[in-house]
């Protein structure tokens, strides 16, 4: 069979997908809009092309996503043009639809079937917009997240059929199309993510180099793609002070960027990384701050080191996509305290898989990190059942891969 995968970011969530797709003896095919040097991927033949044009100056702002949406359609509809026209026909097409780009796609294969990676659907009330008093939305927030959603109801009208990976961000999408969406996540390697007594991670300091942190170690960690109130980062630096003063032996360790994955810039030239560092800092001992590690974008496999170095790791956000990085470390066995928004209460269950605390509670975080800090016993009883959950509910081999291919492979009949 013939699958096409469109992804700006190939592979993106279809990582692991479109390789076992390949191992099944399907022809895969995947355009993403960077250029590759390699024509393959684990098998998946790569047929990259480029934007063609930029957004036009002075439109107006409400109409910038679409019409941004829009260039990126009209490229890969051409791109797709030259792989109709040197014999390919998929009988299958798999995009993630977010940047527009498979908006034309059945124009070209009117009747191949289309299925779209459902991540989330705008809201102005009840999900993101709107959760945190101190950003509140702009005036005018309701009008363009309506022409944003423009992208999103014309899929509805092309896609036969939906995949989302949890059932909170399936049920942000209008009922006439949520029931076309089937729930299946991308899949956790619970193989690889899972607990090592052994492990040992270095860090440096500005003072001190190849510091060694082992599972003896007080360790406290928290993970960003980039540090930004969206993911509660405001939140965790504001109990920094009393965590450190409280908790003289810890080590805070902080990954993520410095830049923007959602929601706004700051108004001011900073980063939110160091408006916030700026803010707490002050309240802050010199020699306690010396055990906060900012640890910037680290590999995967220090990632995976990090957690399970972790005794207890903290995962904030909004009402909005869930994270990977929480699934992940429930699969190595950490004890978690997370904000009590919608979409973790798929994930953890209060006192069973984590902890649950209001995401503003500054002091009830503080507290419960501290508790399980001094509950050893308590910990391990949260790690395992965390791990297993993840195991029964998000393994990749053996629960979600498996639906996956066969959410595919439904398509084409």
């Amino acid at each position: 069979m013939n699958i096409l995968f469109v992804h700006q970011n190939f592979p993106g969530q279809f990582k692991h997908l479109a390789p076992k797709l390949v191992s099944l003896g399907h022809n895969v095919i995947a355009m993403p809009v960077i250029a590759a040097a390699e024509k393959q991927w684990q098998g998946v033949s790569l047929h990259p092309y480029q934007n063609s044009r930029s957004s036009s100056k002075n439109i107006h702002p409400w109409v910038v996503d679409i019409e941004t949406k829009t260039i990126r359609a009209d490229d890969c509809y051409r791109a797709a043009l030259r792989l109709r026209k040197e014999g390919f026909i998929p009988d299958v097409m798999v995009a993630h639809p977010g940047w527009g780009e498979s908006l034309f796609l059945k124009e070209v294969w009117p009747n191949t079937k289309l299925g779209i990676y459902c991540e989330f659907f705008y809201h102005s009330k009840g999900a993101d917009v709107g959760a945190d008093p101190e950003f509140p939305p702009r005036d005018d927030e309701a009008c363009r997240l309506a022409l944003k959603n423009i992208n999103n109801l014309l899929h509805f009208e092309l896609a036969d059929a939906g995949i989302s990976p949890t059932q909170w961000q399936a049920s942000t999408f209008p009922k006439r199309f949520r029931k076309h969406i089937s729930v299946i996540h991308d899949g956790i390697d619970t193989e690889i993510l899972c607990p090592d007594s052994d492990v040992l991670l270095t860090v440096d300091t500005h003072k001190e180099r190849n510091i060694k942190i082992t599972k003896k170690d007080e360790v406290i960690t928290f993970v960003n793609r980039n540090l930004e109130p969206y993911r509660g980062y405001h939140i965790f630096m504001r109990a920094l002070p009393k965590l450190l003063e409280q908790r003289p032996n810890a080590r805070v360790l902080i990954v993520g960027g410095d830049g923007v994955s959602y929601g706004a810039e700051p108004d001011s030239d900073q980063t939110w990384k160091n408006i916030f560092i700026q803010e707490v800092k002050g309240q802050i001992k010199d020699s306690d701050w010396n055990r906060v590690h900012f640890l910037g974008n680290i590999k995967y496999e220090r990632f995976i080191t990090l957690l399970q170095v972790s005794s207890v790791h903290v995962y904030l956000t909004y009402p909005f996509v869930l994270s990977w990085s929480l699934l992940e470390a429930m699969s190595v066995g950490c004890a978690i305290v997370a904000s009590n928004t919608k979409p973790l209460h798929e994930a953890i269950s209060h006192d069973e898989t984590g902890r649950l605390v209001d995401f503003f509670d500054i002091d009830g975080i503080c507290k419960e990190v501290c508790n399980l800090l001094d509950d050893e016993n308590t910990r391990s009883r949260l790690g395992k059942s965390a791990r297993e959950f993840a195991i029964k509910n998000y393994d990749l081999k053996s629960i979600c891969l498996p639906k996956q291919v066969d959410w595919v492979l439904s398509l084409a009949e």
